[in-house]
């Protein structure tokens, strides 16, 4: 038998039992969309094709002004910055971001990162991106959650966009007290201070991909950008999964 006939008849044998085995998997262990709680089909990751579909996209990639640049106007330089998408409180969507940050679910967060990657592709100010980095958290809070949410997206916007992702340069020093009920001026005072920069070598003259999972007031990108446009020939761009 030719070798280019043994190699297709192997991988028709392989696809057809990881097909058998995702099977026997489902019928036990069903996988579920992470939003809606539907059934996933074989050729469904995390989230089913008709969340992906419904999810309220922004496209402020396409638009240079947009909501979550004029956020950052006046107080840090900033060449592009978007939110794949918003959504409303008790949403299916809020109910996402929710799951990623607290229930450990991680793999949301790097599904969501590629498509939100390979979305970023279509626009020419995304394309020259050379570092993605995440947005930090404390060590002790991350020891808490397991992970960080904001640098699985990052991982899913690296692998989805081919560029470098740093998770060791931009930390978090000073373990401050959650945002989440603290209005404007509470959150910027919040994160005042509490970033640092290391090894600044690594980025110089480099445009990097600042993440986030969700866009807010902005103080806590505002804080971390302050910090990395310390470095020598920078350009931050931000993006973030979702815009509340």
């Amino acid at each position: 038998m030719p070798p280019k006939t043994r190699y297709k008849k192997w991988n028709s044998l392989s696809f057809f039992l990881r097909s058998l085995w995702w099977d026997f998997l489902n019928l036990f262990f069903p996988l579920t969309c992470a939003a809606c709680g539907n059934y996933l089909f074989k050729n469904e990751k995390v989230i089913c094709t008709s969340c992906l579909f419904q999810l309220p996209k922004t496209n402020f990639h396409f638009q240079k002004e947009n909501p979550i640049s004029d956020i950052f106007l006046g107080r840090v330089k900033i060449e592009n910055a978007t939110a794949y998408f918003t959504f409303n409180k008790g949403s299916r969507y809020q109910k996402l971001i929710h799951k990623l940050k607290y229930n450990r679910q991680a793999e949301i967060g790097i599904e969501l990162g590629k498509h939100l990657g390979n979305t970023l592709m279509n626009s020419s100010d995304y394309r020259c991106i050379d570092a993605v980095i995440p947005v930090p958290l404390h060590p002790k809070k991350k020891k808490a959650r397991t992970y960080n949410q904001s640098e699985m997206i990052a991982k899913g916007i690296a692998e989805a966009m081919k560029s470098k992702l740093i998770v060791d340069v931009l930390i978090r020093n000073v373990h401050s007290e959650s945002q989440t009920k603290k209005n404007k001026i509470e959150r910027w005072l919040n994160v005042k201070n509490v970033f640092a920069v290391k090894t600044k070598d690594v980025l110089n003259n480099k445009h990097v991909l600042l993440v986030d999972d969700v866009v807010t007031t902005g103080a806590t990108l505002e804080s971390c950008a302050q910090k990395l446009l310390e470095v020598d020939g920078i350009k931050v761009s931000i993006a973030c999964l979702a815009q509340a």
